[in-house]
């Protein structure tokens, strides 16, 4: 379980295919505290830890989840949101991340107002039902608040703090995000489907 309040971001080094997907090396100072079997979000998806050493870190990325993620997009030089899981005796700062993509969605639109930043994010009609004004959504594994929402739409606004530390400041329109809807809302939405089958959308 991870919280959206990101700690580091890394630079994938290499994309190295295996029998079994691709592993990932990732350069990130949080090497020294990460070892083999640890988990860590990286652009909002839970991967474990293979190998951590001094030039970083050590994934494996499943075919499955390179498919239904953006992961299977990254090159060498990409940048990733990273996070540790949280910890039982600390704040949630953010809101709860399981590090389970919903989906991925496309950076559609990003305008700048002072020193802020706005995204318009588009996403599959699937998830529309879980996107609520003011609720919580993680964007490659990021824990923003929505602004705004249509069908198809939602808008976040980023302080300068998240643009500065974390991978939206590369973002370019069309770019593709990882996208995990508030788990509250699902069980919520989950229980209504089972009492009133066929009326809401399924994740």
């Amino acid at each position: 379980m991870f919280t959206g309040l990101i700690e580091a971001v890394g630079e994938v080094v290499e994309v190295k295919p295996t029998t079994a997907g691709f592993r990932l090396h990732v350069r990130t100072d949080l090497a020294s505290e990460l070892t083999a079997g640890d988990s860590l979000a990286m652009n909002g998806v839970c991967l474990t830890v293979v190998a951590a050493d001094d030039g970083g870190v050590h994934a494996d990325v499943s075919p499955e989840t390179a498919r239904v993620t953006a992961l299977g997009g990254l090159k060498r030089g990409s940048l990733l949101n990273l996070e540790r899981p949280m910890r039982a005796d600390a704040r949630l700062g953010g809101h709860f991340v399981q590090g389970h993509v919903d989906a991925t969605a496309t950076i559609e639109e990003i305008r700048q107002e002072g020193d802020s930043w706005w995204l318009t994010v588009k996403f599959p009609l699937a998830l529309a039902a879980y996107i609520v004004r003011k609720g919580s959504i993680a964007v490659d594994g990021i824990s923003l608040t929505v602004a705004g929402v249509d069908d198809r739409r939602f808008d976040v606004q980023i302080i300068p703090y998240t643009w500065e530390h974390t991978n939206l400041r590369t973002m370019r329109v069309n770019d593709v995000v990882n996208l995990e809807c508030d788990i509250l809302g699902k069980y919520v939405l989950r229980a209504i489907e089972v009492s009133a089958p066929g009326r809401i959308g399924k994740v």
